[in-house]
């Protein structure tokens, strides 16, 4: 046989076994295998970029955090001179520190405390012209976060709380500042960040100076959006509300979604006395019950934060950043709360010449700013 031949002989044999339909299986199994190899691997590549992306984000969330929180603290003392201290205790005395029924209290700076405003409008934000068109803050909360002992507390503030609102004319001047109910110091500005600033002064000042470390006002139109990306909220409900939902029958429980859940906590009838307060203790059930879907929610999918937040960004203004919030919802889920975390002021509504107010108990809302925002000083 000529080489010729041999090599012809070879290649038809070659082919043969290309042919080989067992080969060819072979073949595209192991071609598949390769493929889904390098898709994991991929997979895997992109997940580490996210997760180091998210990192890096919650860092940078952090330090802006940190730097917001060299604020002065509040001085108690100004509002109510401190007990009579014994010569040990004044040796040992620092500046901010309050004596109260015996005890020695001082500000806890680590606690993070941040103010969320529900603005009486059904639209996207928008600026308006300086006067009092910014809407006005008929839900008012502070968020307490403590790291000391992991907790978190929401304080609700009656809309009604007659409190020093700072008066502007229709040119943005300061005119004046005077006793008024607190919802109404957001209308003022020009109903983005200048009106959020001037209900942040305005609940600092009612708790005495607090340092508030981050705001979000947000339009009651984004509350369906809120509540679904949680997967709704379970509540038994307090009020009749069925002229508004045809759900919200007294004492039904109901899972709350869409146009229910922003009904049962915007509703109100301004005809019936005390319908803010009715409508506050159904914000507190409500948020009671979202907070727990929240961090449910959360920790099944943690950038569930982000993407509500991305949500209802046209509907909110706020000084809060993404990347505080990716630091912040990690933690929050580790956080505790239970119905024992929400705080009401305590008080009294009475009728003004013209609307309903509010009058906190001076002594109770004292003891209940040394009990959320103070810590014991060991003696």
């Amino acid at each position: 046989m000529t080489k010729k031949e041999k090599r012809d002989l070879r290649i038809n044999q070659e082919k043969e076994y290309l042919l080989d339909p067992e080969y060819v299986a072979a073949k595209k199994k192991k071609r598949k295998k390769k493929l889904a190899l390098t898709i994991v691997i991929e997979l895997i590549a992109v997940a580490a970029l996210i997760v180091a992306a998210f990192q890096i984000v919650r860092a940078v969330g952090k330090k802006s955090l940190t730097s917001k929180a060299e604020e002065a603290a509040p001085d108690l003392n100004l509002v109510r001179a401190s007990e009579t201290l014994t010569e040990e205790e004044e040796t040992k005395w620092q500046e901010g520190w309050v004596k109260y029924n015996g005890s020695i209290y001082a500000y806890n700076e680590d606690i993070r405390t941040f103010l969320f405003m529900g603005i009486d409008k059904k639209s996207d934000v928008k600026e308006v012209e300086e006067g009092t068109k910014g809407g006005q803050a008929d839900a008012l909360f502070l968020a307490v976060m403590n790291p000391h002992d992991k907790t978190l507390k929401i304080v609700g503030i009656n809309r009604n709380t007659m409190a020093d609102v700072d008066i502007y004319n229709d040119s943005g001047a300061y005119v004046t500042t005077q006793k008024a109910q607190i919802a109404v110091q957001h209308g003022f500005g020009n109903g983005v960040e200048e009106s959020c600033e001037y209900q942040k002064k305005a609940v600092s000042r009612l708790f005495y100076g607090l340092p508030i470390h981050g705001y979000a006002a947000i339009n009651m139109s984004a509350i369906p959006t809120i509540n679904d990306a949680v997967g709704g909220v379970d509540v038994t409900v307090l009020d009749d509300l069925t002229k508004y939902d045809s759900s919200l029958k007294k004492d039904a429980k109901v899972h709350l979604m869409g146009e229910a859940a922003f009904w049962y906590v915007k509703a109100r009838d301004v005809n019936v006395f005390g319908s803010a307060d009715m409508r506050l203790a159904r914000q507190k059930q409500y948020l009671n019950a979202y907070v727990q879907a929240a961090r449910s929610a959360a920790k099944k999918d943690i950038t569930v934060a982000l993407d509500l937040y991305q949500a209802v960004v046209p509907q909110m203004v706020t000084d809060i950043s993404a990347d505080e919030v990716a630091y912040l919802a990690p933690i929050l889920v580790d956080y505790s709360f239970d119905e024992n975390s929400f705080y009401m002021m305590q008080g009294e509504t009475a009728m003004g010449d013209n609307f309903e107010e509010f009058y906190p108990d001076e002594d109770a809302l004292y003891e209940m700013i040394l009990n959320i925002f103070y810590e014991p000083v060991e003696q």
